[in-house]
């Protein structure tokens, strides 16, 4: 049943007029961060209103105006929106926290244009969520990327601005000769470009049966158009933003842009093919083999890296591919290991993220060999940052043991002993580029030279976000129902 309602477009505006209300008050620095928190309150609970009629079965929807027949603006609201919705904001809200104990704390430049563009952004990866069709989802994915660009290039110096240029050629190149094809090849075969809500079997009656070919070449374009999923070999962007500031690398990494990435893949997978299709073409296991060569590559390479940003950068593009790896297994615990894995993967890995930016504000140290020791002068950051890559690996009690828990058992469901290998094989590889951290951090002795013993934890404001993520990762370990309930919803297992 549908819900056809004004208040779905709530969080929207709120996400939309925060950036303006920013710039008004850039005066006062106070106000202006305030305006970031309230607005990111706002839209927390402004998607969390959606989440009753949801769970009961229905779905939100909101047509704005029509384009062309079958191209449309228009919005919805399922269990998948949610799961991505509810993430964005509620960690819009932490990370503003931390944004204003980081970007003071190193008294950074244009504080406004950074603060402006993170919350276009956010409104980017909102729309995103709520994207009822292809070509609205294309709009708001083009959102994110413009307005993500200034925040990579923040620093404004060659290293900074190679790497944004290479971000915005390979996120834009991709979407402009891949994606765009893919939104008018589907308009050609199935007169709209509208997801087919509530039914993950049939998505929109692509003519798979007549066109199996063309079919096929359309879901290619799809998968190599969303670039953001940072599938291999369309990966490299993610490591080169690493110029960023550190908060900058988890808006990239845990809030609005790689899950907007995986979040499309999903949509386009299970409400656009849909599984009858998916099934059909066979192009779910294909898809799957090189989501599990991403995951371990990426581990691989991640191993190597002496950066800590660098790693978990890497560990990104491997953990990405779990949701990836889930949605086209196509097996009903598959699947919902894979989208759970967006919010799992997000909280884990936002603390990660500030975790290392809280070590580099209290250290300025960046390389892992230089960490030894660091872990007993600063518990908590290193103890957050523990459990989160307890999460990574897939320890017992932390939300990432969930994800693993049921794609193994997906693949299992699925025949493919392949993929459990993969699986099993990327955890190893897991505690193999963690452990080390945390052992080197609490049992090490300091390297010769690092006067650890005037390293203290940085401010609250810096120190606060990361323990209420890094705990939020433990109960969604505990209870897994509380996002599950939302993926049972949308697949209608």
């Amino acid at each position: 049943m549908q819900i056809e309602s004004v208040r779905l477009l709530g969080p929207l505006f709120v996400t939309l007029l925060a950036p303006f209300l920013i710039y008004f008050l850039r005066h006062d620095q106070d106000q202006r961060e305030g305006v970031s928190f309230t607005a990111a309150a706002a839209a927390f609970v402004g998607v969390l209103s959606l989440a009753p009629a949801v769970l009961a079965g229905r779905i939100w929807t909101y047509h704005m105006f029509t384009i062309l027949p079958g191209v449309t603006v228009t919005f919805c609201a399922d269990g998948l929106s949610l799961v991505f919705g509810l993430i964005a904001t509620f960690l819009w809200m932490l990370v503003t926290l931390y944004n204003i104990g980081y970007m003071r704390g190193l008294n950074e430049h244009a504080q406004t244009r950074y603060y402006f563009c993170f919350a276009v952004a956010i409104f980017g990866a909102v729309g995103v969520a709520f994207s009822a069709n292809v070509f609205t989802m294309y709009l708001f994915y083009e959102v994110i990327t413009v307005f993500t660009y200034p925040l990579v290039a923040h620093h404004q110096d060659d290293e900074a601005y190679t790497g944004a240029r290479k971000y915005l050629v390979y996120l834009m190149g991709t979407s402009k000769m891949f994606l765009l094809p893919a939104m008018v090849l589907t308009y050609v075969l199935c007169g709209t470009l509208d997801f087919h809500l509530g039914d993950v079997i049939m998505g929109m009656n692509f003519p798979w049966h007549q066109h199996p070919y063309l079919v096929t070449l359309t879901y290619v374009l799809f998968i190599a158009g969303l670039a953001k999923a940072a599938l291999m070999p369309f990966h490299n962007w993610l490591p080169s933003a690493m110029v960023a500031p550190t908060p900058v690398s988890a808006l990239l990494h845990a809030v609005a842009v790689v899950k907007a990435g995986v979040f499309c893949v999903a949509r386009v997978v299970l409400s656009g093919f849909g599984i009858s299709c998916m099934s059909g073409l066979n192009l779910g296991i294909p898809t799957a083999y090189l989501a599990a060569f991403t995951i371990l590559v990426a581990s691989i390479i991640a191993l190597s890296k002496d950066d800590l940003k660098a790693r978990l950068a890497f560990s990104t593009v491997s953990q990405l591919s779990y949701v990836i790896i889930g949605v086209t297994m196509l097996t009903p615990m598959a699947v919902q290991g894979g989208i759970m894995h967006i919010a799992n993967h997000a909280f884990s890995k936002i603390t990660l993220f500030m975790g290392a930016g809280a070590i580099y504000v209290a250290s300025h140290t960046k390389k892992i060999s230089l960490m030894d020791g660091m872990g007993r002068r600063m518990p908590l950051t290193f103890g957050a940052f523990a459990v989160a890559s307890l999460s990574m690996i897939g320890v017992p009690f932390v939300c990432g043991f969930v994800t693993k828990w049921y794609l193994v058992n997906g693949a299992l469901q699925a025949h493919q002993v392949i993929l459990v290998i993969a699986l099993l094989g990327s955890t190893i590889l897991n505690a193999s580029y963690f452990g080390p951290i945390t052992y080197r951090a609490f049992f090490k002795k300091p390297v010769e030279g690092m006067n650890v013993e005037a390293l203290s934890e940085p401010s609250a404001a810096l120190v606060v976000p990361l323990l209420i993520t890094s705990t939020i990762s433990v109960l969604l370990g505990l209870y897994p129902e509380v996002i599950l309930n939302f993926v049972r919803r949308f697949g209608g297992y």
